[in-house]
């Protein structure tokens, strides 16, 4: 893989998407697409061949992507990239607003649509969606994924391998703890606690075990 090109780990829905914005991002910029599904092997997405399997991971070369929707695989894949002294790329859609003072960390997605505004953080491997928004002086945890259409209000601290469901409005200065997920559609009127599902307007805390 020549030096200014990018291994994108990941061929499935989530992984498409990023393949769109890496090839609109850098036009004639060489690009490897990997994946550990069988029948995924010599398919082609937008036009990239599919290698199949991903591993081993030391011997991928270059820059890496991990495209994977799921935040727990994302991380698992980003750490051993990162442990294996590999590097990852972040990519940001050109139809994105990211703020020249916002702070995007290694391997972070940033959809068409979505704006990280000035004094936002976004740490590794983090997801920022279609059309969501992280406003002025948000901080994202690693790998979580902020799903599209959803609003962190100003000051938001959303902790590590969390997910913000499609839609969910935040208001400022709420703080969620690692791994929690907002569910779709959800107005967040309180912090909400670390491993906790709160859904519905106002959210309140899900208790459903199925």
């Amino acid at each position: 893989m020549p030096t200014d090109g990018c291994v994108i780990i990941g061929a499935g829905g989530h992984g498409k998407v990023v393949l769109d914005a890496y090839l609109r991002a850098r036009p004639g910029a060489a690009v490897e697409l990997r994946d550990d599904a069988a029948e995924k092997s010599g398919m082609h997405v937008l036009g990239v061949r599919v290698t199949v399997p991903v591993g081993p991971i030391a011997q991928l070369g270059g820059i890496c992507h991990v495209a994977i929707g799921d935040n727990m695989r994302r991380r698992h894949l980003g750490v051993s990239i990162l442990d294996a002294g590999l590097a990852l790329m972040s990519v940001i859609h050109p139809e994105a607003s990211v703020s020249a003072d916002a702070s995007i960390g290694r391997g972070a997605f940033i959809a068409a649509r979505a704006v990280v505004a000035p004094g936002a953080v976004v740490e590794d491997g983090v997801i920022v969606n279609h059309g969501a928004v992280v406003d002025h002086d948000c901080r994202v945890g690693a790998w979580s994924h902020v799903a599209p259409g959803s609003v962190l209000g100003g000051g938001v601290t959303i902790g590590r391998s969390c997910l913000i469901g499609s839609g969910a409005v935040l208001l400022p200065g709420l703080t969620v703890g690692d791994e929690a997920v907002v569910g779709a559609g959800a107005i967040v009127t309180r912090s909400v606690p670390a491993g906790v599902t709160v859904i519905g307007a106002p959210a309140k805390e899900s208790h459903d075990s199925g």
